[in-house]
Parts: C-alpha cells; sequence; structure tokens
C-alpha cells in the first residue's frame, strides 16, 4: 500500500511541476517580423537579430527632458544584470525620427554605454514606429507629438510580448530582469 502512496505522490508532483511550467507569464500576441535602421545606419531586420532571442523593448527620444534618461539608465542597469544571459538583446525604438536619426542614437547610445549587438537603437518610418508602437506593442501613438509609454516590454524567443513594466514603479527592473531569466529557459 505504501508503494502506491508514493507512485500517486510523484505523479502528482510531477503534474504540478507541469502546471507550473505551463502557468508561466501570460502571452499578450506575437511582434511580426519587422526592418527598420539601427544606429550604425545599418538595416536592421528583426528576423535575423531577434528571432529565437529573448528581447526587451522600449520607446523613448534622444532631446527628452522627461522619463527618457531614467529609461535609458534603467535600460543600462539591465544590460549590466543580464550581461551573462545567452541571446539576450535590448532594442529602444524612437518615438522621434525627424530628429532621432541614426548618428544622433549613436551618440545617445554611447552616452549609456549600450554594448554593441546587444542593444539596439532603432528609427525609420514614422508609419512604421506607429504601427509597431500602437498596433504591436499596444503603448500609444507615434505621431509627432512626442508622447510615448514608459513601459518596457519582454518578448520571448516565440516572439511572442510576455510582460510589460511600467518604469516608474520601484520593483519593475527587478521584476523584469527575473522575468527575462526565467524566459530564457522555457523551451519551445
Amino acid at each position: 500500500m505504501a508503494s502506491w502512496f508514493w507512485i500517486a505522490f510523484g505523479l502528482s508532483a510531477l503534474a504540478l511541476v507541469g502546471c507550473t511550467a505551463s502557468a508561466g507569464l501570460p502571452s499578450y500576441g506575437v511582434v511580426p517580423d519587422f526592418t527598420l535602421t539601427d544606429q550604425t545606419h545599418q538595416p536592421f531586420l528583426s528576423a535575423n537579430t531577434l528571432r529565437g532571442k529573448v528581447w526587451i523593448a522600449d520607446f523613448i527620444f534622444t532631446n527628452c527632458a522627461g522619463p527618457c534618461p531614467r529609461m535609458s539608465a534603467q535600460m543600462h542597469q539591465v544590460q549590466t544584470a543580464l550581461h551573462d544571459m545567452q541571446g539576450l538583446r535590448l532594442v529602444s525604438f524612437t518615438v522621434d525620427p525627424a530628429r532621432d536619426t541614426p548618428e544622433v542614437l549613436a551618440k545617445y547610445a554611447e552616452r549609456y554605454q549600450a554594448q554593441p549587438g546587444l542593444w539596439y537603437f532603432l528609427t525609420g518610418p514614422q508609419a512604421d514606429l506607429h504601427r509597431l508602437a500602437r498596433n504591436v506593442f499596444m503603448l500609444g501613438d507615434v505621431n509627432g507629438d512626442l508622447q510615448h509609454s514608459t513601459r518596457f516590454v519582454l518578448i520571448d524567443k516565440k516572439s511572442r510580448v510576455r510582460g510589460y513594466y511600467l518604469t516608474s514603479e520601484d520593483d519593475a527592473i527587478p521584476r523584469l530582469i527575473a522575468d527575462a531569466r526565467r524566459v530564457s529557459k522555457e523551451r519551445f
């Protein structure tokens, strides 16, 4: 009789582990492939650079006197904390493509010690940036008024949006770092 107990206990434990792993973080949709221009003036093809990677995105602009410097400092904090995570990418989209040229973005990247090949600053046609901000990430508009979300977005290896992190919350960055590590271990 005792052996049946241990068998049932073992099966129950396996079932709970399966539930925990599959429950994970929710999925809020899939980020489609896109093409923009990075801070080195090179075409940025998301399919080549982001597919199969865990990545974190935000929307900023370089001459922002509001939350953007804090957000970029926080993204640098994420870069530092996750330096050992294989395949991580960080992506900052501009909401001011008229002024944020690749040259301007490159200087901004240097200011925040963005690691080349890891942290990308992207610009492109306003319509493309708007479509991504509004329809894909659901973070508002890129319409010239320079209003933008202060959230970071976590995307998994399958290009699924897995979390939103309001950067003004004290625990946002530690939660983002923990969740990025968590989704990096998921099998797909």
